[in-house]
């Protein structure tokens, strides 16, 4: 239980951080200057977290047939559409469509070196000897 919390914490630190990338990167897609500091991009990486923990498959379940049609390129709509919902969420930021799908893939790119790294690192059994 608290590897997993701090797997949590980990994806939450640094998906605030890929948020402020993106936005520094991508912009918002809009005329308007972002208000959040850090805090509001911490508070965006929470709420980012618990909708890609909580959301995203229920999404990916009534999207899986558009996941299969596309072979998958329908996974970039379903990332953006949890990065649009989740920055609507967060006060202080907000970002156009275009620009959450491609915030959505560099947000997959970390979460997907995170998974990498963590399971790197997990121990092996003592009887496995591959």
């Amino acid at each position: 239980m608290r590897r997993q919390f701090l797997v949590f914490l980990v994806r939450w630190v640094l998906n605030s951080f890929g948020l402020w990338i993106a936005v520094r990167v991508f912009g918002t897609g809009y005329n308007t200057n972002v208000t959040a500091g850090v805090w509001g991009f911490l508070f965006a990486g929470l709420i980012f977290s618990i909708i890609n923990s909580i959301l995203k498959p229920i999404t990916v379940i009534f999207a899986l047939p558009a996941i299969l049609l596309t072979l998958g390129l329908f996974m970039l709509v379903v990332n953006g559409l949890m990065v649009y919902i989740s920055l609507k969420l967060a006060p202080g930021l907000s970002m156009s469509f275009i620009n959450s799908i491609l915030t959505g893939m560099l947000l997959s790119l970390i979460n997907y070196i995170v998974s990498a790294a963590l399971e790197l690192r997990q121990p092996t059994e003592a009887g496995d000897k591959s």
